[in-house]
């Protein structure tokens, strides 16, 4: 007889203390629902702020729809490393346009993914540089995609920058040295739901590591489901699995870590 898996309740936050998903994709969700529902569940436990990301145009237009649609979703536009190749004129012109609306407060999500081979590593490199260039004139913040391109990612901000507006390295997978490294440049890091997995033993010390000041928390739904719901469509409300976490693994309560990463969201997205 298998065992039974152990039940970890909803985290609850208490009364005037709420978390913000800095990342996710709300027009990928694989499930057809709604995506108003899913923001009305999230806010009912106290994640009463969503960015939703676009990875190319079409995605960031749907992004852009959402956030002025759904009164706490903000948008970020952008190109994803894997669709580096769709960054045309044209396609600059229309990130510029979407930019423009009321509910965009970052772009994003762009980088270089050296995992995944969708686009040539010089196309991405191409897209990463021109994009960090549209930020800084669109005086956005930034929302770096870095997959296993830690140091050519560093290398590419600091001659980049500086970023007026900062930015964040989204869904971290680094060590606690190339944490201080990317904030020493002025940017953000934030956690995914990977760091509730047992053996993400390499990511649990970063936390440990990085100053709380520093640090943001994500679900990047509908991927990475946070444990008790890995292997599952993620969804806002399990930022609170996330946060959880990282108050354990620092020794802190779970208000405390959601206060702090609210304020550095609210600070870097200049949102409400």
């Amino acid at each position: 007889m298998s065992k039974k898996k152990k039940h970890i309740p909803l985290p609850c936050l208490p009364p005037g203390v709420s978390l913000v998903d800095t990342h996710c994709h709300l027009d990928m969700m694989e499930n057809g629902e709604d995506p108003a529902d899913i923001i009305e569940r999230a806010f009912a436990a106290g994640v009463t702020r969503a960015v939703t990301i676009g990875i190319d145009p079409a995605s960031s237009r749907k992004a852009v729809e959402l956030a002025d649609r759904l009164e706490h979703v903000y948008a970020a536009v952008g190109i994803h490393p894997h669709h580096a190749e769709q960054l045309s004129l044209q396609a600059e012109k229309e990130l510029q346009r979407l930019a423009g609306g009321s509910r965009v407060i970052a772009f994003g999500e762009i980088g270089i993914d050296t995992v995944k081979d969708y686009a040539p590593l010089d196309v991405q490199q191409r897209a990463f540089t021109r994009q960090l260039e549209m930020a800084r004139e669109l005086d956005l913040p930034v929302i770096v995609h870095n997959r296993e391109a830690h140091e050519e990612i560093y290398q590419r901000l600091k001659k980049s920058g500086p970023f007026p507006r900062g930015g964040v390295i989204h869904c971290f997978s680094g060590d606690g040295e190339i944490a201080r490294k990317f904030i020493d440049l002025g940017f953000y890091i934030s956690i995914p739901g990977v760091v509730t997995f047992n053996r993400a033993d390499m990511l649990h010390d970063a936390v440990r590591s990085i100053p709380l000041d520093f640090m943001l928390v994500e679900t990047d739904a509908p991927f990475l489901a946070p444990v008790p719901y890995r292997g599952k469509i993620n969804e806002p409300l399990f930022t609170l699995y996330t946060a959880q976490k990282i108050a354990e693994l620092k020794g802190l309560d779970l208000a405390e870590v959601a206060r702090v990463t609210t304020a550095n969201a609210r600070r870097l997205f200049n949102i409400s």
